[in-house]
């Protein structure tokens, strides 16, 4: 291949001391291709058998077995994983770092492109199935090679992944928040809706009546009479149970199939009418919070800002110092956090295993004590072993806290705060996701860290450290430094 007289390389274009630069020609993208090659091979089909007839009589023969080539071929898997890395790093939505990425030449150099492409690289909907095809394995993998990165270019020293912190955190999903008058509101739209498509005809529909009923449980909650609300929410439940015994009844006539369909409805509708009519669970059955979203759990983490979240619980584990993230799981049923240690350290361990370490001390707060026995190979160092620990080690469980800004950097920088992604499987997704995305964040101030660092090595041997220092508080260093656009000192 000729190089193309007309367009210029990317790397003519930009500044190769970027730190995406710097971190696009450091990645193992040979190795990440490699790891996820075997989930894009064709699935090979067993066939349909049918009955043909030859000269010597009828023979059974197969259709459509084998592994077809046809489909359109896949986009490069260095791409779509860079997309992944862009998008969570900086915060942009499927949409958004799509359109980005068609006016940034750092990304698309980053993307492994060699000339500038002023249009999409994809469609919006090709990254959500990029990222259910990936699995958990698949980004649990993404966030490996980041840790593998940062230790190849000694940004972090290999013995510091052996100690770490771990800390747990609500991921919330992307709902309303649940109240009774809503929920039941929903479920008599969606019964109706039910029935409309499958040709049942309902006597009433309540349409308006069930909206002005929304209007005054809202305004009597706004003004505190509890009394008129519960009489409303009590209103609200007879319409729902009407709805749902009119095309209970009215359905049997339908196949079996649609049957089944109408049936997880109403069977949503009928558990909504019983968790409102009761304060507590009904049958220990968890309580529904969500029409689309029926995993998303309640759980109390003591804030008094914010006394109830509504999402599963995330576990995060990041090294004592450099807090780099080498773990981060969703735990669905909120489990108590010591009951999460385990697995927690499993999965740091299974992404250490290229670097050959794996964690021996553990950090934590005190809802993690008494779990020593179910975790024999891991020093577990808390608050409750005060007397029990030594002075380096009282010193170092001050670092503890180091974690609590790193979740809130996960909420507010990589879009930890609202997961918009669909079932248990896309909270597991998006919480590896928002890990790799702040490692490599993380790797860019490291890059820029390093190349500094560097710089002043350079100025001190040549003795023209007090002239860089007067030139740093001139050109205002100190504050790009701490910038958060990493690339602002390259």
């Amino acid at each position: 291949m000729t190089d193309d007289f007309f367009r210029n390389r990317l790397d003519q274009m930009i500044d190769l001391r970027h730190p995406l630069a710097v971190l696009a020609n450091r990645m193992p993208w040979q190795e990440i291709e490699a790891s996820l090659a075997q989930r894009w091979a064709r699935q090979v089909k067993a066939g349909k058998k049918f009955e043909d007839l030859d000269l010597f009589g009828p023979v059974s023969a197969v259709a459509g077995g084998g592994v077809s080539n046809a489909g359109r071929p896949r986009l490069p898997t260095r791409l779509m994983v860079a997309l992944l890395y862009l998008k969570h790093a900086f915060n942009e939505s499927d949409e958004d770092v799509i359109q980005r990425w068609g006016e940034t030449p750092t990304w698309q150099y980053f993307s492994g492109n060699e000339y500038f492409e002023h249009q999409w690289p994809c469609d919006p909907t090709q990254l959500g199935r990029f990222r259910k095809a990936l699995g958990e394995e698949g980004v649990e993998e993404l966030l490996a090679r980041t840790m593998e990165v940062a230790v190849t270019l000694k940004l972090i020293a290999k013995k510091e992944l052996t100690r770490v912190i771990v800390d747990s955190t609500v991921q919330e999903k992307a709902v309303a928040h649940p109240t009774d008058s809503k929920l039941l509101e929903t479920a008599r739209s969606k019964v109706v809706e039910a029935a409309k498509a499958n040709g049942i005809e309902l006597k009433q529909t309540y349409a308006k009546e069930g909206q002005l009923l929304g209007y005054k449980a809202g305004r009597y909650a706004h003004a505190r009479q509890f009394k008129r609300m519960r009489k409303v929410i009590k209103r609200q439940r007879t319409i729902v149970g009407r709805l749902q015994r009119e095309v209970a009844r009215k359905m049997t006539t339908l196949s079996q199939a649609i049957q089944d369909t109408l049936g997880q409805t109403l069977g949503k509708a009928k558990r909504l009418v019983t968790q409102t009519g009761s304060r507590k669970a009904v049958d220990n059955r968890a309580k529904l919070y969500s029409w689309h979203a029926p995993e998303v759990e309640c759980i109390s983490k003591g804030k008094s800002r914010n006394p109830y979240e509504f999402g599963v619980k995330v576990g995060l584990a990041m090294t004592l110092k450099g807090n780099l993230i080498v773990g981060a799981r969703s735990f669905p049923g909120n489990p108590y956090d010591g009951h999460t240690m385990h697995e927690q350290i499993e999965q740091s361990a299974i992404l250490m295993q290229g670097l050959g370490v794996k964690p021996s001390v553990v950090y934590a707060d005190l809802g993690y004590r008494g779990v020593d026995k179910d975790n024999p190979d891991i020093e577990i160092k808390h608050r409750g072993k005060d007397k029990r620990l030594t002075d380096e080690e009282r010193r170092l469980l001050k670092r503890r806290q180091a974690i609590e800004p790193i979740i809130g950097h996960l909420k507010a920088d990589h879009r930890m705060d609202r997961c918009h992604l669909k079932g248990s499987e896309g909270d597991a997704l998006h919480a590896v996701l928002c890990a790799a995305g702040y490692n490599i964040r993380w790797l860019l101030r490291m890059i820029v860290k390093k190349g500094l660092g560097l710089l002043l090595c350079l100025l001190q041997v040549s003795g023209l450290t007090g002239l860089f220092a007067k030139w740093a508080e001139i050109f205002g260093l100190n504050r790009l430094q701490n910038s958060d656009q990493p690339w602002a000192l390259a």
